[in-house]
């Protein structure tokens, strides 16, 4: 029988949306940057895969770098939303789970999409936080969090789909990749897995064995 997740402190909640809206503030500073001063190009920064070391450095940049300010008010309000979601479980699992979408995303992008592209914009964070959501309830079987998981697919369900179909001027497969590494954050951050290993770990030595 698995004990309930500690519920964050409110500061510990407060900070961690702190942390979501500074993101997408950055986002918009970089594109009014960008947009201003266009000899800077920005873009350029993004994910080029097979390109090193240059491209691989893009896995940091490009969830900050927009095509212009249609796509990142696109990327703004979902990513806003489920971020929020997840920063109600404390600032290091929001954290977490925002690096771990990102290096999973970003290098499934770099060593899997064609060469000669450059991927950017945060919608691979945004479908990451998506499945996050989705497989966390799954992982945990906390009914609070299958709720989560089943309002997800409700609201974003039919999107998520729809942006994984291949297209043309699309990252679908930073979308795809982005949702990969919101499953691995779910199961690597998961705190029934956690307490399991921490338990066999803990287990009495057998007799006649050392410590």
């Amino acid at each position: 029988m698995s004990t309930p997740e500690a519920t964050p402190r409110k500061s510990d909640r407060q900070q961690a949306l702190v942390v979501v809206v500074a993101m997408v503030a950055v986002m918009w500073v970089v594109e009014v940057f960008d947009q201003v001063f266009s000899g800077a190009d920005l873009d350029q920064y993004g994910i080029r895969p097979h390109n090193a070391p240059d491209g691989l450095l893009g896995i940091a940049s490009a969830p900050f770098l927009h095509a212009g300010f249609g796509h990142l008010i696109g990327n703004t309000i979902p990513f806003l939303v489920l971020g929020a979601m997840i920063a109600l479980s404390g600032l290091a699992r929001v954290v977490s789970a925002t690096l771990i979408i990102a290096l999973v995303g970003g290098l499934g992008v770099w060593l899997f999409a064609p060469s000669g592209t450059d991927h950017i914009g945060a919608s691979g964070i945004v479908f990451g936080y998506a499945s996050y959501l989705i497989a966390r309830g799954i992982f945990s079987r906390n009914m609070l969090h299958l709720g989560v998981g089943i309002f997800v697919i409700a609201i974003y369900g039919s999107t998520l789909l729809f942006g994984l179909a291949p297209r043309d001027g699309i990252s679908w497969q930073g979308h795809l990749f982005g949702a990969v590494g919101g499953v691995v954050a779910a199961w690597l951050l998961d705190s029934r897995r956690a307490r399991s290993s921490g338990a066999a770990g803990d287990a009495a030595p057998v007799p006649g064995s050392s410590l």
